[in-house]
C-alpha cells in the first residue's frame, strides 16, 4: 500500500479527495476507515439492494452534504504518522487577512475609488 495523506474530521462532509462528489471518501475521514474498502463496501451495497435507491441516497447525499473545509479537520496522517493540525494558526491567518481587506476597503472609500 503506498503512503498516501489520510486525515480524519469532526463531521461527514464531502471530501475534495473522493473519486465521484466525495461521499464516500468523505464518510471514510469522518469515521476514520480505508477510504477504498469503503468504496467496496458502499459499491456492493448499491449492487445489491437494487442499483436506483443506492444512486438516489448517493446523489442525494452529495446535495445535502457540505464540501469539506478547514475547519472540519482533526488530524492528517502523512507517512503513518499523526499530523496535528493548528487550528489557532488557521483562524488567526484568516482573521488577519479579513482584517487587511476590511482596512483596504476603507482606504478606497476613502480615496473615493471602488
Amino acid at each position: 500500500m503506498k503512503n498516501m495523506e489520510r486525515i480524519t474530521t469532526k463531521r461527514w462532509t464531502r471530501s475534495p479527495r473522493g473519486k465521484i462528489f466525495g461521499v464516500v471518501t468523505g464518510l471514510a475521514e469522518w469515521r476514520d476507515l480505508n477510504p477504498e474498502m469503503t468504496r467496496m463496501v458502499v459499491f456492493l451495497i448499491i449492487l445489491f439492494t437494487g442499483v436506483f435507491p443506492g444512486l438516489a441516497i448517493y446523489f442525494f447525499l452529495a446535495l445535502i452534504l457540505p464540501m469539506q473545509c478547514d475547519d472540519d479537520i482533526i488530524r492528517k496522517y502523512g507517512d503513518g504518522q499523526p499530523i496535528d493540525v493548528s487550528f489557532e494558526e488557521v483562524k488567526e491567518e484568516r482573521t488577519k487577512s479579513s482584517y487587511d481587506k476590511e482596512r483596504d476597503w476603507d482606504e478606497r472609500f476613502s480615496r473615493g475609488e471602488k
